[in-house]
């Protein structure tokens, strides 16, 4: 029930934005809208919020931080490495890492720490050492397949590192880290002005995802769909966990370290595929498809490491 609660709803406003599209309700240019409002307003103030509100001095569990920086680091690598390995078509293969490796960390992460403790754990020190590694890597995974088709290598470093530089998410994390390191306390009227301003980008990124899904065009795409859903819900945690298992992490531990590698792949990945000329379509089968399975997936592992008492 836990994981159930926690990702069904996220499915079903998927499917209201959808059944929304269907009726003519929202149009195409509403989803076109929406997907820019998100990606360079509402996700850069989300991040911004998550990463400025984290206490990044007290309590600090340096052995958890390096093992979520590192595990991160090195799931995206592989990742990327395989997909450059196996993927024959180049323009796939930003949207194919990014929903195989990035979680829906943040928001899952909490309600789920907070349905089995009573409060978030350990959630949010995992969010300090992965968040911002998830968006620096998709944002260079997909300025790398948004730019596969040129030849100009300098041209393609220079082009990369410049939508590296000028990213709305990056940007975020920039301005949210002096905030985390000072403490500093927002009045409540700004603090009110960035809440609202944040979230909206969960609600409105489902209803575009919804708005903007093809049946059509997903059931084309099913084989990366399936291999990258497959790659976030059941690979990376079945590898990673027994690791952190073996390392001695339990209880709240255990429970970030689930979302970490088990979470549905993030609403924000198709906007940021979207936005970054990316493949779309790829992208939204892939977080439809994972919050679907993720409700089975997650039940099923909280349930074995609550068997063999890790949590």
């Amino acid at each position: 029930m836990y994981s159930i609660n926690a990702t069904m709803p996220v499915f079903l406003v998927m499917i209201l934005g959808w059944w929304l599209k269907k009726v003519g309700f929202i149009t195409d240019e509403f989803v076109a809208v929406a997907d820019k409002l998100v990606f360079k307003v509402a996700l850069p103030v989300l991040v911004f919020k998550d990463i400025a509100g984290a206490d990044l001095t007290n309590d600090f569990d340096w052995k958890f931080v390096l093992f979520c920086f590192f595990g991160t680091c090195v799931f995206f690598g592989l990742t990327w490495a395989g997909a450059e390995i196996f993927i024959k078509d180049k323009t796939m293969i930003g949207s194919f890492v990014q929903g195989a490796f990035r979680g829906s960390a943040a928001i899952l992460g909490i309600a789920f720490a907070q349905n089995i403790y009573g409060n978030s754990g350990l959630v949010p020190m995992m969010i300090v050492a992965s968040i911002p590694l998830f968006n620096i890597f998709s944002v260079i995974v997909l300025m790398r397949s948004a730019n596969a088709g040129e030849n100009d290598k300098k041209a393609v470093i220079k082009k990369t590192l410049k939508g590296i530089i000028t990213n709305p998410i990056i940007i975020g994390i920039v301005l949210g880290i002096p905030f985390a390191l000072c403490r500093f306390e927002f009045p409540v009227i700004v603090q009110k002005s960035i809440n609202s301003v944040a979230s909206l980008s969960t609600p409105l990124a489902l209803l575009a995802i919804g708005g903007g899904f093809s049946t059509g065009a997903a059931l084309k795409k099913w084989k990366p769909t399936l291999a990258a859903s497959v790659i976030k819900l059941i690979v990376i945690p079945g590898i990673f966990l027994p690791v952190a298992v073996w390392m001695g992490f339990r209880n709240e531990e255990m429970v970030a370290l689930l979302i970490l590698t088990g979470a549905p792949t993030t609403v924000s990945s198709y906007i940021m595929a979207k936005n970054m000329e990316n493949d779309g379509v790829l992208a939204s089968g892939i977080v439809v498809v994972t919050t679907l399975l993720s409700s089975v997936t997650l039940t099923f592992i909280i349930f074995l490491l609550k068997t063999c008492a890790y949590i």
